[in-house]
């Protein structure tokens, strides 16, 4: 399960880029019922916005800057050094996106592209101990994050080296072809687990031309309920709703802008 006590290579923070704030701000709202706090940049703009739930930070959207790239949200990793995470990323044959930069108030991020083309971040907290998301696996909120790659077994080796993750394999529920990789933090427990890596043909891949992608999964009271609100905002369906065993009620959607996201209820935990 994610947490909110990060240790290095857990999900921190992520945030959507979008190529219409206003707009994609109104689809989320709507979704998932979340607050928004509009943050003003330099020329009085609005260009990051906060999204609350409760009171506390789940993410957050910002503009979408970079040319001909697709709306997606960008899923940040936990770091106690962004310079060391970035020297690691390209000698293991990754690329640096944006190199470590500060957020002020808050501490560092930078972005990457694995080998496969997967786009990552990652957050290195700043001294006052602000370390991102303040509620996660819980309604409306970040509970899983998964890889979609061409390349499992290069994937594994990058995330393995570059965050020390380990990786326990499982069949696909429902009888599904194919295997899934939980994937875990260093050191942790395996209910610590915080996503999953799974290995499709690259014409499957249409989202993104066959390169490998993140996407969040947020838990939800009611998927059925969620898929009216998306298709209301004019999102689409990519896969279910469908009862996956062990795992819950879950649909792949995509949002007005084209960046994909999970729905999830999950099933709930047996008693001990």
């Amino acid at each position: 399960m994610i947490t909110t006590d990060f240790v290095p290579g857990s999900p921190c923070w992520l945030d959507l880029g979008a190529p219409d704030i206003d707009a994609d701000t109104a689809f989320y709202a709507t979704v998932f019922g979340w607050d928004t706090e509009g943050m003003e940049g330099p020329d009085g703009e609005v260009g990051y916005v906060m999204l609350k739930e409760d009171g506390k930070y789940v993410g957050a959207i910002g503009k979408l800057e970079e040319t001909g790239a697709r709306s997606a949200w960008m899923l940040y990793f936990h770091t106690a050094d962004a310079e060391a995470t970035t020297r690691a990323v390209e000698r293991l044959g990754g690329t640096v996106r944006v190199p470590p930069m500060e957020v002020p108030g808050e501490g560092r991020i930078a972005q990457y592209t694995d080998p496969q083309g997967g786009q990552f971040a990652v957050f290195q907290p700043g001294a006052d101990g602000s370390s991102g998301l303040q509620r996660v696996d819980e309604s409306n909120s970040l509970c899983w994050t998964e890889l979609m790659t061409p390349d499992a077994a290069g994937a594994r080796a990058f995330y393995g080296e570059l965050f020390g993750w380990s990786f326990s394999d499982m069949p696909m529920p429902g009888g599904v072809e194919g295997t899934y990789t939980i994937l875990t933090p260093a050191g942790q427990e395996e209910e610590r687990a915080h996503g999953g890596l799974m290995e499709l043909p690259a014409d499957a891949l249409e989202l993104t031309g066959g390169r490998a992608y993140w996407h969040p999964v947020f838990a939800v009271e009611d998927v059925d309920a969620a898929l009216g609100r998306v298709r209301e905002k004019g999102g689409t369906v990519q896969m279910g709703p469908e009862d996956a065993e062990g795992v819950g009620r879950l649909a792949v959607v995509v949002d007005g802008s084209g960046a994909d996201f999970v729905l999830l209820k999950p099933e709930p935990m047996p008693a001990r």
